[in-house]
């Protein structure tokens, strides 16, 4: 039995091969004129360059936040005080809004501890996504009853572990993925 397909029945002829060569070099423009289209949907190398970062905390004292810029929102880093860090663990989960974790590092539903909130065995810093969960205002740091983050577009109360404690945001502020690489350096992404 032979590969090609032949006009007669016997021997493939020259016609034969002439329509498979045809075939098989339209294929080749097909996927060569395509794939540029198809490459361009790729993220570009500054988007890539975004995916995730590096933030040294080594200059941090207790009680200092810092502010940078992860894929185009403000992440607040905030190291935060012994009462702070108390504060928020004595909170017990039935005085909270919204008592679920949002935390990327967690599977879905875990419970808003503080230890669900703050890079694993390094709950003095606490890292989050510093946008309202209401309508996307930016809140205030240090700021409010619970001595967290209040946003003054509509009034919502944040915690020291940015938990909602009152006012319209629906949930806690989010926590991106992060992780301490070494003493002092957090990666966030």
């Amino acid at each position: 039995m032979t590969a090609a397909v032949t006009s007669g029945g016997g021997e493939p002829t020259r016609r034969d091969f002439i329509v498979v060569a045809t075939g098989a070099m339209t294929v080749a423009a097909v996927g060569g004129l395509a794939w540029p289209f198809i490459d361009q949907m790729n993220p570009d190398s500054s988007a890539l360059a975004l995916g995730s970062i590096q933030v040294d905390v080594s200059g941090m004292e207790a009680g200092q936040s810092i502010t940078v810029m992860w894929r185009g929102k403000p992440v607040f880093i905030r190291y935060r005080t012994p009462e702070e860090v108390a504060a928020a663990r004595d909170t017990p989960l039935e005085d909270l809004k919204d008592p679920v974790a949002r935390n990327e590092n967690l599977e879905a539903g875990a419970p808003a501890t503080m230890e669900n909130r703050s890079p694993a065995g390094r709950e003095e810093f606490l890292v989050m996504i510093g946008i309202c969960t209401h309508l996307g205002c930016v809140p205030t740091g240090e700021a409010g009853e619970f001595g967290g983050w209040f946003c003054a577009c509509h009034g919502s109360v944040y915690d020291t572990a940015g938990r909602i404690r009152h006012g319209p945001a629906p949930r806690n502020m989010d926590i991106p993925l992060n992780n301490f690489v070494d003493d002092t350096t957090i990666k966030i992404g």
